[in-house]
């Protein structure tokens, strides 16, 4: 008697139906995704060969020493702040490039477990960039109330 009662609520249950429209914007977006991830790993290395040239640049050079001299952001202060933006652009290219991978196979086999992996990076690159904006509104707010007693 329970098993009958445990199928009659399973098939009450809606099931999800992916179309074929959806399997095509998800294969898209994948496509664009690994694009955006390529250019974001092309970008942070940029920024990592940047932050070792210009450290090592300022650090030599006796005019932008002098600057330097004045200012609040030493060659090695550049160096790391320069790591860390590059950083904060290789994690979500690289969440980016794992989402398009899975997708692509999940979309292309019908492979479950591979677009379940590829939905849980794309909820980790969400949940990265919330996380992101509310620090930088954080540092908006109180910038905005420094400036405003600073006068």
């Amino acid at each position: 008697m329970e098993n009958s009662e445990e199928t009659n609520e399973q098939q009450n249950i809606p099931q999800l139906i992916i179309t074929e429209d959806i399997r095509s914007y998800l294969y898209d977006m994948a496509k664009w995704a690994n694009f955006l991830a390529i250019v974001g790993f092309v970008i942070a290395g940029f920024m990592i060969i940047a932050s070792f040239t210009i450290g090592a640049a300022m650090s030599t050079n006796p005019e932008l020493s002098a600057l330097m001299a004045s200012s609040a952001l030493s060659p090695i202060g550049f160096t790391i702040f320069c790591l860390a933006y590059s950083f904060a652009i290789f994690y979500p290219s690289l969440l980016l490039f794992k989402y398009s991978t899975k997708a692509k196979l999940g979309v292309l086999y019908g492979e479950q477990a591979s677009l379940n992996e590829a939905f849980s990076k794309l909820k980790s690159l969400f949940k990265y960039w919330g996380i992101i904006t509310m620090i930088f509104i954080v540092l908006y707010v109180m910038l905005m109330v420094l400036s405003a007693f600073s006068r």
